[in-house]
Parts: structure tokens; C-alpha cells; sequence
């Protein structure tokens, strides 16, 4: 019953962004379209809001999958052929088990390539060992005959990560390079594609983020959903949510909490997200934040949150934190603000042109404490927090119209058709994208 009922909710959503714009959504595109999604096994979120845009525009889909990103819905119409190449992906598998299941998935894909009936293959995420991915995977590709589609969510995570080295601009600059095109979030993506890599503007194409979808959101209240966490009324409630790794400074946002931020206003901190791979950067803060925890001061759940959870951290929550030190966007930001939840950002990559200051949130400088704890002080004092019942439909309907999976899906139908050489009524596009305004207003 509980599937059905997330069955039922996802499938409103997409009956609903159909009726926004019925104009481009009741094009029936030649059936000449079809597609493989490459999705490396990650990304849930992503996979579903896309790959569910395009099967509502007609597209057919061969889904290369794996467990975490299977879905109900991929088994309900024949134009999806879901995949499920990756399989099992648990991390608490034996290391002869995860060798032997990497290198089965790879002479899965490669078998696929060599048969696949889609031309396309459009590439989500690069898999496991990301420099074969870039490279003979790609020449691979190309002599099977496929236009190869990027997607891409960051330009160069080395230099995020600090990890950053010449082997890694090259296998990128391959990759770029043997891609007939290539999609980016933000136009300083583009850029970025443009200076470092030299791939020609005409080859990439700027979609936006589309809005998280995925994750069930139910007629749970705040109110409920703080009672379900054990949170009180009055208390001012701070979210860090998603995975825990240095770039998303998170001693940032403990240091403007436990140094800068009175505890007689009632503060409450959440942090839930799984720390991934960063046992020394980690250690330090989990030691740091015992004393808050056992105070309850700080709520700490460091692990995997389940989409089925997820409402009740959101719910339960007055404003989401993104003390980042260096990103090009973030799916969080959008998954709080389907939610409706307003954000404080710092002022990297996207994050502030995401961002109405007042509005939808407020923007700090990034690696300063006590420029965080000044916007969360300016947040709790603000109207936005004063009328958030109120602000919270105002952001969510914003989200719907600026990354609606409408203008994704439209542009990627009108790349796949171009690369395919099929008319496509690209025109359509442009008409509805200029119709997105900023202008949301939040009733003072």
C-alpha cells in the first residue's frame, strides 16, 4: 500500500507539470527518439525527474541502472526498458565481491554498446574507474557508431575536491572533446568548459537543475513532523542535510552554532547526512559536537537518509545551511526548496544567483563563521521567517516555474533531435523559458 501511495504522488506530479504547459507537452515527438540513459547507478533524484520528463515527451528509453535507482514507475510503459546492469551496490560488500561485481557491469555495458538498438547514449555519471570512463569507454562509444550526450553537475570535482592533477585535466579534456554535447547547470559552467577544456560553445547547452521529484512529499505538517523528531515549537530549527565531505564546510556552520549563536534563542541544529569517505576531516567534528548532542542541543544523524525520511527533516526544519567552500550548484538547495524551505547559502558557485536575497533566502561569505551566524541572526529577525507558512508555498511554486523538468526535458529533447538530425519544434522552448520570472512575493 505504501508503494502505491508513492506511486500515485509521483505520478500526480507529473500529470500536474504537464497541465502547466500544455503547448510543449502535447508535441508527440517522432518515434525516432530513443535514448540510453548511462546513470552509473546514483543519483536517484536526478535519474527519476529526468528520465520520467522525457518518457512524458516521448522518448524511448533504455535505462542503464542499478537497485538504488530502479523506480515502480520505469515498469509501466513499454517505452522504458529498464537496465538493471549495476545491480547491488552495497558498501558493505567483501573486496573480492565488489571487484567481481565492478568488472561484470563493465562487460555488461560494453556488451550493451556493441547491440544497442538508441543512438544516443546520453551519460549521467561516469562509473567506478572514471579515467576508462573518459577515455576508452568514450572511443568505445564512438565506434559503435552513438552520439554521446554529458551531463554535466560539476566541470572539474578534482579541483573541488583538491585533488586536482594533469592526468585528470587530460582524461576530462578527452572526455569533453569526443562528446557531441554537453549540458551544465549554470553559464559559469559553461565557461569553465570554454577557458579550461576549449569545448566550443556551441556544444554545450544550459538546463537548469530540475526540482527534486522524487522524494515522497506527503500531507505531513511541520508541526507533526516536529513532533515525530521531538522538537519543540519554539524552537529555531537549522538543517545541514546530505552527504558530509570537506567541500561542504560543515565546522563552519558548528563553529557560527556552538560560538556565535546565543543558546538562550532556542537554537536547534540538525545535521543528517552520511560522512563519505572522509574519516579524518570528520573525526575531529563528530568529537567536536558530543557535548551539543548529548544536550540536544544538536540533532545527529550521521547516516544514509532514506527518501522516506527525508520530509521530516525538511518539515521539521526553518531554514536550510549551505556553508559550502566550493561547488557548482547543489541538489540540495532544490530539494529544500520543493519542500519550500528558504535556504543561507555561501556565495559559491550558483548558489547566490539560486538564491532571491529576502525572498527565497539570504547569502554569507564562504569560510566565515561569523558571517553565517550574522545571516542566520538576519533570518530569524526577517519576515521571510515571521510569515514561513506563507513564504513556503511562495518558494515552492518559484522552483516549480525556474526548474521546472519541463524546460530540462525540452531542451534535451531538441539536442537528442538535432544530433539525430529530426525536426523538433525547438521554437516552443524558448517561448516558455521566457515566461520563468524571479519575481516571487512573499506577503510581509
Amino acid at each position: 500500500m505504501k508503494e502505491n501511495s508513492q506511486i500515485g504522488w509521483k505520478n500526480d506530479l507529473v500529470c500536474e507539470e504537464a497541465q502547466r504547459s500544455p503547448d510543449v507537452t502535447s508535441f508527440n515527438p517522432p518515434s525516432e527518439i530513443a535514448v540510453a540513459l548511462l546513470t552509473a547507478g546514483r543519483d536517484r533524484p536526478y535519474v527519476f525527474g529526468l528520465a520520467t520528463e522525457l518518457l512524458s515527451k516521448g522518448a524511448a528509453i533504455d535505462l542503464i541502472g542499478s537497485d538504488y535507482v530502479d523506480f515502480p514507475e520505469f515498469h509501466v510503459t513499454p517505452r522504458m526498458n529498464f537496465l538493471n546492469l549495476r545491480g547491488d551496490q552495497d558498501p558493505r560488500a567483501s573486496l573480492p565481491r565488489k571487484v567481481l561485481r565492478i568488472l561484470k557491469y563493465y562487460a555488461e555495458l560494453i556488451r550493451y554498446a556493441a547491440t544497442a538498438k538508441p543512438k544516443v547514449f546520453h551519460i549521467l555519471w561516469n562509473n567506478k574507474f572514471e579515467l576508462i570512463d573518459r577515455t576508452l569507454l568514450m572511443f568505445y562509444y564512438k565506434l559503435c557508431g552513438k552520439k554521446i550526450v554529458l551531463t554535466l553537475h560539476n566541470v572539474n570535482a578534482g579541483r573541488r575536491d583538491s585533488t586536482d592533477s594533469l592526468l585528470n585535466r587530460l582524461t576530462l579534456r578527452i572526455q569533453y572533446r569526443l562528446a557531441d554535447h554537453v549540458f551544465v547547470h549554470t553559464e559559469q559552467m559553461k565557461v569553465e568548459l570554454r577557458e579550461d577544456f576549449g569545448v566550443d560553445d556551441a556544444r554545450v547547452t544550459v538546463i537548469p537543475f530540475g526540482i527534486n521529484n522524487a522524494v515522497p512529499n506527503t500531507l505531513l505538517t511541520p508541526a507533526e513532523a516536529r513532533k515525530q523528531l521531538g522538537i519543540r515549537e519554539t524552537e529555531k530549527v537549522i538543517l545541514f542535510f546530505g552527504n558530509i565531505t570537506p567541500y561542504k564546510g560543515l565546522e563552519y556552520l558548528i563553529d557560527a552554532f556552538q560560538k556565535l549563536l546565543d543558546p538562550k534563542d532556542d537554537y536547534r541544529l540538525i545535521i543528517a547526512g552520511q560522512p563519505k569517505n572522509c574519516e579524518t576531516y570528520w573525526a575531529p567534528i563528530r568529537d567536536a559536537i558530543q557535548g551539543d548532542v548529548q544536550a540536544a542541543r544538536i540533532m545527529l544523524k550521521a547516516d544514509y537518509v532514506a527518501d522516506e525520511e527525508t520530509e521530516l527533516y525538511f518539515k521539521a526544519a526553518d531554514v536550510l545551511a549551505l556553508p559550502y567552500t566550493h561547488v557548482y550548484q547543489s541538489g540540495v538547495l532544490f530539494l529544500g526548496y520543493s519542500f519550500g524551505l528558504p535556504v543561507l547559502a555561501a556565495d559559491v558557485g550558483s548558489l547566490k544567483a539560486d538564491l532571491i536575497e529576502g525572498t527565497t533566502g539570504f547569502v554569507f561569505r564562504p569560510k566565515d563563521a561569523a558571517d553565517l551566524a550574522r545571516a542566520l541572526k538576519q533570518y530569524f529577525a526577517s519576515d521571510l521567517f515571521a510569515n514561513l507558512s506563507r513564504a513556503r508555498r511562495a518558494i515552492k511554486e518559484f522552483a516549480r516555474d525556474r526548474n521546472s523538468w519541463d524546460i530540462v526535458g525540452q531542451r534535451t529533447m531538441s539536442v537528442y533531435a538535432r544530433l539525430l538530425q529530426i525536426p523538433f519544434p525547438g521554437g516552443v522552448l524558448e517561448r516558455n523559458a521566457s515566461k520563468t520570472s524571479l519575481d516571487v512575493e512573499v506577503p510581509s
